[in-house]
């Protein structure tokens, strides 16, 4: 089933940008670049999930976010703005929204977070797991032990906190920022190397003495865990 995207954007350019992204991925978007609008749209239709700027006509976005969540709208929202301040993120986190991105911005990063609340929304309607498998490396929740074919690998909590974050993003391209809100859940400095340290420490244990490397560098975006190279 196509996923059905609502980009509130009222600049063309940026609005434009966004949208052809997620055409090529393969989503079926609406757009506008007004509040009013985008909040009629919203509660109109079914959508999986919604890009809201903060500075709109019309209505604001943290207006349209409160209004949506007044209604019982529980679509994810992901708030797309240049007011980067933390109180401002802050603000619109407590809001309502489920993620914030400041411009300018990556769409690689956009959609990764985009796609992460739409799973997030389905596998709150489905039973939870507790059993995470990426090629031959396994992760469970429960007992917070991992191992790779059959072997075990000791982690200590930050080491697992990563590596699961990895594994439920396999495939797909994890930068930095995502790791530090994620694991951390604060707003670090991006070009912090505590990352890099972290990264480097758990690949020693994921794929040290293994024929395959599970943790991949993918140059000027982030890290990729995959079985494949």
């Amino acid at each position: 089933m196509t996923r059905k995207i609502l980009i509130v954007e009222d600049d063309d350019e940026t609005a434009g940008y966004v949208e052809r992204g997620f055409v090529e991925q393969g989503y079926g978007v609406d757009r506008c670049a007004d509040g009013r609008e985008g909040l009629f749209l919203a509660t109109d239709r079914a959508y999986d999930a919604i890009v809201l700027d903060r500075m709109l006509p019309g209505l604001d976005g943290l207006s349209v976010l409160k209004a949506l969540r007044a209604a019982g709208v529980r679509t994810p929202v992901v708030i797309l703005s240049a007011m980067g301040a933390l109180d401002e993120r802050v603000r619109g986190l407590r809001e309502g929204s489920d993620d914030y991105i400041v411009k300018p911005f990556a769409f690689a990063e956009l959609h990764a977070r985009v796609d992460a609340q739409i799973r997030r929304g389905s596998a709150s309607d489905e039973a939870p797991t507790s059993r995470l498998a990426v090629g031959d490396l396994e992760l469970d929740l429960l007992s917070r032990k991992v191992t790779r074919s059959g072997r075990p690998i000791p982690l200590q909590p930050r080491e697992f906190l990563m590596l699961e974050f990895l594994m439920r993003n396999a495939g797909r391209v994890v930068t930095r920022t995502m790791l530090l809100e994620g694991v951390w859940n604060y707003h670090f400095d991006p070009q912090t190397n505590v990352i890099d340290v972290h990264i480097s420490r758990l690949r020693q244990k994921v794929d040290k003495d293994f024929d395959t490397p599970m943790i991949h560098t993918v140059r000027g975006s982030g890290y990729m865990l995959s079985p494949e190279a």
